[in-house]
């Protein structure tokens, strides 16, 4: 990969063995990264990025105007996000073990020890987020091995700071970020597709998009959806 420059955008170019030219404006702070056949150069594809100017700046100006969350502390009152609702984080202290529950569809209880620690909370909420993701999971792999004709060896939650989801083609194992508790249970599901995929078809080529329109039609809608909701502090893409 290498960088081109127009106007005064640095854009990404990775030259694939693709057919057609693909341009992605990138979460969270919109850098362009355009996918180009082996045999187009560079002036080409200077060309190809101004023509598309004006969808381009649109699309960082969405990013720029995309909620994003302050560094959560983990105290009552905060927003917290679960399968993609909002909830008000409640903290309740007492001497027994720590507990999280939802409760009337509106808070999230944090049953914490009196003169716990920030980290601590956050802790007992990310352990939580992480026993809730494992329990989800396991009936969507099993439904899209049987889907797509592959199967895992293993599949693993991950806190990831890069990527909603990794696969190791060789090992046949997906990791899904941690941070996909938090968002619609379709994007977990479109991530789980999206690296499932890989085991037949390696890279983000025309192959490998055939084959996203074939298994799960919508994955445009749902990546979209995914890369606009309201961003963390640490700022996740995809």
């Amino acid at each position: 990969m290498h960088h081109i420059k127009v106007s005064d955008l640095l854009i990404d170019v990775d030259r694939k063995q693709i057919k057609n030219l693909h341009l992605s404006v990138n979460p969270p702070n919109g850098r362009v990264h355009i996918a180009t056949p082996l045999n187009i150069d560079d002036d080409a594809v200077r060309l190809f990025a101004i023509s598309r100017l004006g969808w381009i700046r649109k699309q960082q100006h969405k990013f720029e105007a995309q909620a994003r969350q302050s560094e959560r502390k983990f105290v009552s009152g905060e927003s917290h996000y679960f399968m993609g609702k909002r909830y008000l984080l409640n903290v309740i202290y007492r001497k027994r073990n720590p507990e999280v529950i939802i409760r009337n569809k509106t808070y999230i209880d944090l049953f914490v020890r009196e003169n716990s620690s920030q980290l601590q909370r956050q802790r007992v909420l990310t352990e939580w987020y992480r026993k809730q993701l494992k329990a989800m999971s396991p009936d969507l792999i099993n439904k899209w091995q049987e889907i797509i004709g592959v199967e895992l060896n293993d599949w693993r939650v991950k806190q990831m700071k890069t990527k909603w989801g990794t696969c190791n083609i060789e090992g046949k194992r997906i990791w899904v970020n941690l941070e996909l508790a938090k968002k619609p249970e379709h994007c977990l599901e479109y991530i789980v597709v999206h690296e499932m995929v890989h085991l037949l078809e390696r890279k983000h080529n025309d192959r490998f998009v055939s084959l996203m329109d074939q298994f799960i039609p919508l994955w445009r809608n749902y990546r979209d959806e995914l890369n606009h909701f309201p961003l963390s502090f640490a700022e996740w893409k995809y």
